[in-house]
């Protein structure tokens, strides 16, 4: 017999905390509707040659190649990969779907992705992100930079995990500042840029070590001036100004970048985000080498060991391997399965109550049409409702109703029929009260809808 068991580095659920998981997503998905994003689906693979144009290196290492026991048996080459991000799959669907499409086009994608990554604790290989980008025909304006956080906030403040950051930063203004230290674009640059973005990992000290050490070679008078920008945090919107304001306007580059980075600041207050939850933070790069501008990474502020919850930033060509249109954008990503992981851990989040809202009990069998009726009623109502179908003594079905999570327990009887009420029992409130049967709908979708208020459900 085989031991049934899944594979490592994917997230299965039992039912409550499976229904937490869909509720996070729906909250995410809500949300990103409300700006209006529109929504878009890929397939989850891809051609070979469409999917590996941008990758490399270790990205390629934890690619998945589908391919048929047919071709295999002929020799044949990988044709299909499972796609490791959700930015690749689009910049092939925008390339492909140009001419169709509106710009600025503002899509919004919740799908699983898959990468080969050693197993561990947190770390999967199948897992939900949770994306949206604005990409533009030509040009983009940097506003739409500014509404990202926005976005961001609506996420996190409705699914309710205590205080959270968005902090921003911009490439060109990174850029701009080691340019002023002799650091000139390229590869040095590129890696100075990834060194410090390890800086809330590393730690200071780490990261100064690794600048002065034989791999960068730089100078210490350099290295300090590094350490002391990159630690500058804003405590408010007034000091994000100020603290870009006191860059100056030094070369073009660091100009071009705190005048955006400036902009977004401005808009954010405009649209209503609450000054204490984003910050500047000029540590912020992102690894990723195509970010061009605009930079976000979100964390809670109670819980830093998690890490960045939500990140993302500007781009300038999304599209270059699949067409000579110039496709900037801008987005986000939130994956979905690790943070609702990292929460669950944290206690952040726990599992939820049944999406059944209502268990209709079998008193006795010949009651089984008016238990079917009465769900019947119940679903008319909008009310989530399951009939047990076969009889069993009460404490049973009160045993399973509890532990499905189902909240409410409607019994009709000889007694409640020769009377037309029904008896309901709140299994949270531990209490049961009667209601006439043609009111039991309303009565119970007030409830509901309270329960629904306060976060129950």
């Amino acid at each position: 017999m085989i031991k049934p068991r899944t594979t490592p580095g994917v997230m299965e659920l039992l039912p409550r905390d499976q229904i937490a998981f869909q509720r996070m997503l729906d909250v995410i998905r809500r949300n990103y509707e409300r700006f209006g994003f529109l929504p878009v689906e890929t397939p989850v693979f891809e051609l070979s040659e469409v999917l590996l144009t941008k990758t490399g290196g270790e990205t390629e290492r934890q690619v998945y190649f589908v391919q048929s026991t047919g071709a295999l048996e002929q020799g044949g080459q990988p044709e299909l990969a499972l796609r490791f991000d959700l930015t690749v799959p689009l910049a092939r669907y925008v390339a492909q779907h140009e001419h169709d499409l509106a710009f600025p086009f503002r899509r919004y994608q919740i799908q699983r992705v898959y990468r080969g990554e050693r197993a561990q604790r947190g770390r999967f290989r199948e897992f939900y992100q949770c994306d949206i980008d604005v990409i533009g025909k030509d040009t983009l304006s940097v506003r739409h930079d500014a509404e990202m956080p926005a976005v961001i906030h609506a996420v996190f403040s409705e699914l309710g995990v205590g205080d959270f950051t968005i902090q921003l930063n911009n490439r060109k203004l990174l850029r701009g500042f080691f340019e002023g230290l002799g650091i000139a674009e390229g590869e040095r640059q590129a890696l100075v840029l990834r060194e410090i973005d390890k800086l809330d990992k590393r730690g200071a000290d780490a990261v100064r070590a690794t600048l002065t050490g034989q791999d960068f070679g730089l100078a210490d008078d350099v290295a300090d001036r590094i350490m002391a920008f990159v630690q500058v945090r804003s405590t408010s919107h007034a000091d994000a100004l100020a603290r870009l304001d006191a860059l100056g306007t030094g070369n073009a580059t660091l100009a071009e970048g705190v005048a955006e980075l400036r902009e977004v600041i401005e808009l954010l207050k405009a649209q209503g985000v609450p000054e204490t939850d984003y910050a500047v933070n000029f540590s912020i790069a992102r690894g990723l080498d195509y970010y061009t501008g605009t930079v976000y990474e979100t964390t809670l502020d109670e819980h830093p060991q998690i890490g960045s919850v939500c990140s993302g930033g500007r781009y300038e060509n999304l599209a270059s391997h699949y067409t000579k249109s110039r496709l900037p954008g801008v987005g986000i990503s939130i994956g979905a399965t690790r943070l609702f992981f990292q929460l669950r851990e944290a206690g952040i989040l726990s599992g939820a109550e049944s999406s059944v809202d209502v268990m209709v009990g079998l008193m006795d069998e010949e009651r089984l049409a008016d238990s079917l009726d009465i769900a019947r009623q119940l679903r008319g109502a909008g009310i989530n409702a399951e009939v047990q179908m076969e009889g069993k003594k009460l404490a049973k079905q009160f045993q399973y109703a509890d532990k499905a999570g189902i909240r409410f327990v409607v019994l009709y009887g000889e007694d409640e029929a020769a009377r037309s009420v029904v008896t309901v029992k709140d299994l949270r409130a531990k209490e049961q009260f009667e209601v006439a049967r043609d009111d039991l709908a309303r009565t119970l979708r007030v409830e509901i809808e309270q329960q629904r208020a306060m976060g129950g459900v």
